[in-house]
């Protein structure tokens, strides 16, 4: 578990006194906020808040652990703050991105980093969102392009923006010589999708989708396009991928619910790079209109 992220959970009802007002302090809806309360609990082995008729109240463990973890809290902004100023004396820029994003619009991103005013030379990682968002938090990265729906408490977050994204199915499968595909035709194929722990709010969004057309299907991890694509030559499964369908060995590409599937993503950025995070913004945007 990010066990930083959660004691800001715990510092946050307990400045606050109640859990409605320490989510919107946080920037994010109440209920995450209560499950990684529990979780940090169980990770313990200790109650720390309980709900009352007033609110939220410390118990005994909760009070004397309290103090510990705001100065933990405390230090991990302080090192945020201190790893900006040496990325900035430096001169370097480090940005991330999300597997999911096509290699041509991470160069794309790049370019339109390097002609940011400074011309700062760029730094590029990948990770995945939940990774992503501790990293830009953390101050270790300037911004980030991240799947959308996330927690991206303790960071600034962007717009929304959609990416179209095709489905991969097996040449051979039958739903690819079929003249009017449909999600109902992939009963029967596994689902390859990256792991739940990356991102569980976008995983868990992408398994409803296909719950809502009609799809209860068995779950495959596939990393990156990489492997996804071949997992699907191999006849293993579908998924969902942002890259340009192009004549692929033992692939094809379907058109399914254009705008549920697409591939939703938002820039995150530390505070003082938002120059980084406009540049990024506009480069999502144009691949928006493409």
């Amino acid at each position: 578990m990010d066990l930083l992220r959660h004691l800001r959970f715990f510092v946050a009802v307990a400045d606050e006194g109640h859990f409605g007002r320490a989510a919107a302090a946080l920037d994010m809806t109440q209920p995450p906020l209560s499950q990684g309360l529990r979780r940090l609990e169980r990770h313990l082995g200790v109650e720390l808040i309980r709900r009352t008729p007033r609110g939220a109240v410390l118990t005994a463990a909760g009070t004397g652990l309290l103090p510990r973890a705001r100065l933990l809290v405390d230090d991990a902004e302080l090192l945020r703050a201190e790893a900006a100023r040496i990325a900035r004396t430096r001169g370097s820029l480090r940005w991330g991105a999300i597997p999911a994003l096509p290699a041509a619009l991470v160069t794309a991103c790049v370019a339109a980093l390097r002609a940011a005013p400074a011309a700062p030379s760029v730094v590029t990682v990948t990770g995945s969102t939940v990774d992503l968002v501790a990293q830009v938090r953390s101050g270790a990265c300037d911004a980030a392009v991240l799947e959308h729906p996330a927690l991206v408490d303790g960071v600034v977050a962007g717009p929304v923006v959609k990416l179209p994204r095709a489905v991969a199915v097996p040449r051979d499968h039958r739903s690819a010589a079929a003249e009017r595909p449909g999600f109902a035709m992939l009963a029967g194929l596994p689902f390859l999708t990256t792991a739940r722990a990356g991102n569980p709010p976008a995983h868990d969004a992408a398994r409803d989708l296909l719950r809502e057309r009609g799809l209860d299907v068995p779950l495959h991890t596939a990393d990156d396009d990489r492997a996804l694509l071949a997992a699907v030559a191999a006849g293993a499964g579908f998924g969902f991928s942002a890259l340009p369908p192009a004549e692929t060995p033992g692939v094809a590409w379907l058109r399914l619910a254009p705008d549920a599937t697409a591939l939703r993503v938002r820039v995150i950025h530390r505070p003082g790079a938002e120059d980084a995070a406009a540049a990024l913004d506009a480069v999502l945007f144009r691949e928006r209109l493409r």
